[in-house]
């Protein structure tokens, strides 16, 4: 059965959320299946959840580095992270919604500190109990610029953390900043003592708070877990193990679900979607993650806008999503994708128009314009490459394709000898909102402006800045709405780096097997109130 939805927020799974913030998703958790497929719910006409059964996944990615949440952004390891480490607050997988994790209650904050005290009973998985220490330690190792942990981008307004007693902790912001409880859920809470004691041993195999513990990591095979029998919060494990494959072949992926050897798999290939869906249940989930173009704004005649806009109306969206992805994207109308709550249409939307991109090239007295299109050579950018050359080619830009790995394209990037690219990206699973979105390219701190679109010097970027600041500061909704709007309008409308299209991400499973499962709309696979059948 194929599906191409995204969650609602009024799906069953978004209540048992709502739920377990008053503490009886529990009881609720394995209740009804996803309202988004037709197959039956462990506990309707399909068989009972097995308590003692083992969940059984293939993973895209390898495991590339350690699990230490202060450093990790591996694909597998922040998704083994999502089962085994707590923040105090957490997002939930499907909703994006935040609640109580480690923290007692979802905190407040209306302010510039909040109070936030710990959830009673919380112990580590090897018996130790998590203290206001841990949290504040958990903190400073993330804030610590020493440290260059990714994270603490993510949490600029936070000026210290500090123990008021055991079990409680205060967080002191620099500034208001409306999103700061959300956005507590990137630091997971870690034991201090285990950390400081043997940082290797925890990267290796980190002892956290969730309700599942990892019990070996071997590169190129499998993770293994097993419930935690202590965990205290609302969101136990259903399944006494799991054993995550690492299957980065797509074709063995494929074979393992349609064998029985796994239960479900993500980045489903998009030519096996369709075949697939005849024996199990595939659902592509529309995601924010994009295919991006970018231009070397310093790098002449890209420092015109008028050129950059040219590009863009030069391809033909709607062959580059039904040919080149197999239907398996949107075209870009805004930065975000049009199911994320925050979306709203930009002013500047690009659709195929080669009359208008002759037109533009013209008016910036560009002619005989030769590039060479710089590429990451994921499969399916690569897929897609030939069709851009041959939109680019078709208004007089002469295009020859460089594409190579991610590393290897970014030193050139960052030297500055390139003028355009094209390359996948996608930081929503580190969060969901707006502002941390649009801040990844955006963020006057990061490499981006400055190094890689080349635009940090121009009046529009302090405008968007402007607009990114008064956004976070305003605790006015409507107005932050409005803020956001007038970002999305001028990024779109200056576009040195903005999405061609937004994904859509095909996952598959076996839904005779495991009850409750969801696809997400990010990179991974959540196992967090999923039960395997008997």
């Amino acid at each position: 059965m194929l599906k191409e939805t995204l969650r609602v927020e009024t799906s069953r799974r978004v209540f048992l959320q709502a739920a377990g913030a008053m503490g009886i998703v529990a009881t609720l958790a394995a209740c009804s299946g996803p309202a988004s497929t037709n197959k039956p719910a462990a506990n309707e006409t399909g068989a009972p959840a097995d308590p003692n059964g083992t969940i059984d996944a293939g993973i895209s990615y390898p495991l590339s580095t350690g699990f230490d949440p202060m450093t990790t952004t591996g694909a597998v390891t922040v998704a083994a992270n999502w089962h085994t480490l707590e923040g105090l607050v957490e997002l939930d997988p499907i909703s994006r919604e935040p609640y109580a994790a480690l923290a007692a209650d979802l905190p407040s904050a209306d302010g510039t500190t909040i109070t936030v005290a710990l959830r009673e009973g919380a112990v580590f998985h090897d018996g130790s109990p998590v203290t206001a220490d841990d949290v504040v330690f958990s903190f400073q190792r993330v804030l610590d610029p020493a440290n260059n942990s990714l994270y603490r981008t993510f949490i600029p307004f936070i000026s210290g953390v500090e123990k008021v007693d055991d079990n409680t902790v205060e967080i002191t912001l620099n500034q208001k900043f409306s999103l700061a409880v959300e956005r507590l859920s990137v630091v997971k809470i870690v034991p201090q003592a285990i950390v400081t004691a043997d940082p290797a041993a925890f990267d290796a195999l980190p002892t956290g708070t969730g309700p599942y513990k990892i019990t070996s990591a071997v590169k190129d095979d499998k993770l293994t877990f097993e419930r935690n029998e202590a965990y205290t919060g609302s969101r136990p494990a259903l399944a006494a193990a799991m054993t995550w494959n690492l299957l980065s072949d797509a074709a063995a992926r494929v074979t393992a679900v349609q064998s029985g050897r796994v239960q479900a798999i993500e980045d489903v290939p998009y030519i096996d979607v369709a075949n697939l869906s005849k024996d199990s249940t595939v659902e592509s989930v529309q995601s924010f993650g994009q295919l991006f173009m970018m231009f070397n704004c310093e790098a002449a005649p890209f420092d015109d806008v008028r050129v950059r806009q040219a590009f863009r109306y030069a391809i033909d969206y709607d062959k580059l999503v039904d040919v080149g992805m197999l239907g398996q994207a949107t075209p870009a109308t805004s930065y975000l994708q049009q199911e994320h709550p925050s979306y709203q249409k930009a002013k500047t939307v690009y659709t195929y128009d080669v009359k208008k991109a002759k037109k533009l090239l013209s008016a910036a007295g560009v002619s005989d314009l030769s590039i060479t299109l710089l590429a990451t050579d994921t499969s399916w950018v690569k897929d897609v490459l030939p069709l851009i050359k041959e939109d680019l080619d078709a208004v007089g830009i002469a295009t020859t394709i460089d594409a190579n790995q991610s590393g290897a394209q970014y030193k050139i990037v960052d030297s500055g000898a390139y003028t355009v690219m094209v390359a996948p990206g996608d930081p929503s699973v580190f969060g969901n909102d707006a502002d941390l979105l649009l801040r990844w390219w955006y963020g006057a701190d990061t490499v981006w402006p400055s190094k890689r679109y080349r635009w940090a010097d121009s009046s529009g970027f302090a405008e968007l800045t402007a607009l990114l600041d008064d956004a976070v500061a305003t605790g006015d909704t409507e107005k932050q709405a409005k803020l956001w709007g007038q970002a999305f309008d001028l990024i779109a409308e200056e576009c040195p780096v903005y999405p061609l299209v937004h994904r859509k991400l095909p996952t598959a499973w076996d839904a005779d097997a495991l009850a409750d499962f969801e696809p997400l709309a990010f990179t991974g696979l959540s196992f967090l109130d999923v039960a395997r059948r008997g």
